[in-house]
């Protein structure tokens, strides 16, 4: 169940070929994408014979030990870090996905969500496939295997195509290494060289702390080979207009990468700026919310010439793991995790900027607790528009009931929030604040997915109907 008050992170990927130590590099990799998924880690390395795979439930620190590390031996390497958006949060749903069929051993790493998976599922079941787990992902792999084609790219070709949602997908064999990106390129995915070596990641950052020299994008509908002969690359279907994920740049993606060609740390503060822009209100100072409203704050501050200050204060060390058995102590953590600084905000008339509103639960509860801190005002910014619709595309968004501007204006929800005022950005001045020359899916803010579907059967869930504690 989703219960926060923030668009849920999706999943990262990271691979490396050809080197010595690949399992170590993927670990470093992995560790800068831990903001893309803290549920669970796992990776798969090749010693061109056979592929060895690990993964637990945990952060990367927490799970890839000096031991265990040193056990992962080859030179050819995949990871992922996952929150859960299609299959519950257990061990079995952990990836890298691997298997041994008639072509070999392969590992799977996927970030997104394959919309038509339940259909899929439901055909591949009819012809006698078995599910090891409830994950979208492992659809790729019995569509290869029940592919007529004789030859493994061909099979992925075949695969591929038949695949409807997201994608940013990694594929191991014993001696290659597959990178692949949907036709709409809703996810990001880019590719780098490590001393002559080539890695692929979710996010630039990735390189940055390996050291490794970005290259470029891996284009929507486009696949890349790397095997012992070089590289190459394959259209899958590059005719469809492109939808990239605008909350890459909102939310998700670290503000020291490069997402879809732009720096995200660009995009936030324009977002800022945009913001003082269209909404602005007299006000004594700026305060962020930690860590999601700090870079569009930074450029509101600068556009409306209002000093930035922070007035909240987070404790990094409250976990993922922190129990909340009931709403008094979700509210509770949220407490545990911001403070107000008293001496900032008492008195003050205060600019709120975060970077969106989900159900307003946890603004709710800043808010009350700025002005128990004392503060005279609280207008509330939001670098996003409303969002009013659920996510199908690899983002663990509430059901659209749950989604508290699908029911409620904004001046409903500036009531019930309790502030003086609220603004959203709106989609105009978001699209202005991005990169004009890509095409973004806007699906959360006015419901205009990129093609037909069932929201039942896109956001379906097996685990629904098998019990987390059964062993397959």
């Amino acid at each position: 169940m989703h219960n926060s008050d923030k668009m849920k992170e999706e999943c990262g990927v990271f691979g490396i070929f050809d080197h010595p130590d690949s399992a170590k590099i993927t670990y470093l990799g992995l560790y800068a994408l831990q903001h893309r998924g803290q549920e669970s880690a796992g990776i798969a390395v090749s010693d061109r014979t056979k592929i060895k795979n690990y993964k637990k439930m945990g952060l990367v620190s927490d799970v890839f030990k000096e031991k265990v590390l040193n056990s992962l031996t080859g030179n050819i390497s995949i990871g992922h870090v996952r929150y859960s958006t299609s299959g519950s949060s257990v061990e079995k749903n952990a990836q890298p996905f691997s298997v041994y069929y008639s072509n070999g051993p392969i590992a799977v790493s996927h970030n997104g969500n394959i919309t038509n998976s339940y259909d899929l599922r439901e055909k591949l079941e009819k012809k006698g496939a078995i599910f090891q787990t409830t994950l979208d992902s492992e659809v790729i792999v019995h569509l290869l295997a029940k592919s007529e084609k004789k030859d493994f790219l061909s099979a992925i070709f075949d695969s591929l195509r038949l695949l409807k949602g997201s994608y940013s997908l990694l594929i191991m064999t014993k001696d290659s290494l597959l990178a692949a990106r949907d036709p709409l390129g809703f996810r990001p995915l880019v590719l780098g060289k490590l001393n002559g070596k080539y890695v692929v990641a979710s996010e630039t950052c990735a390189f940055d702390l390996i050291g490794a020299e970005y290259i470029r994008e891996i284009e929507p509908g486009e696949l890349i080979l790397i095997n012992y002969e070089g590289i190459k690359s394959f259209e899958i279907d590059k005719n469809k207009p492109h939808k990239h994920c605008i909350f890459e740049y909102i939310y998700f993606a670290r503000p020291d990468s490069l997402v879809f060609g732009k720096s995200v740390e660009t995009v936030r503060k324009n977002l800022g700026k945009c913001l003082a822009k269209e909404s602005f209100v007299d006000a004594d100072i700026v305060v962020p919310v930690p860590d999601s409203g700090i870079y569009a704050a930074f450029g509101y501050s600068e556009e409306s010439k209002i000093p930035l200050e922070f007035g909240f204060v987070r404790n990094h060390y409250i976990g993922r793991t922190f129990i909340n058995p009931n709403q008094d102590d979700r509210n509770f953590s949220v407490r545990v995790k911001l403070n107000p600084v008293k001496e900032i905000v008492r008195g003050k008339r205060i600019i709120l900027v975060d970077d969106s509103i989900v159900r307003a639960t946890t603004s709710k509860m800043r808010i009350e607790a700025l002005f128990r801190a004392g503060a005279k005002e609280v207008h509330l910014r939001i670098s996003s528009p409303p969002i009013t619709n659920s996510c199908f595309f690899g983002i663990d968004t509430p059901d659209k009931e749950k989604l508290i501007a699908s029911s409620h204006s904004v001046k409903e929800i500036e009531n019930l929030l309790g502030v003086n005022s609220l603004a959203y950005i709106s989609i105009e001045g978001l699209l202005k604040s991005v990169n004009p020359n890509h095409h973004y899916c806007l699906s959360c803010f006015n419901g205009e997915y990129p093609f037909p579907l069932d929201p039942e059967k896109a956001k379906f869930r097996l685990d629904n109907f098998i019990s987390n504690d059964f062993n397959f």
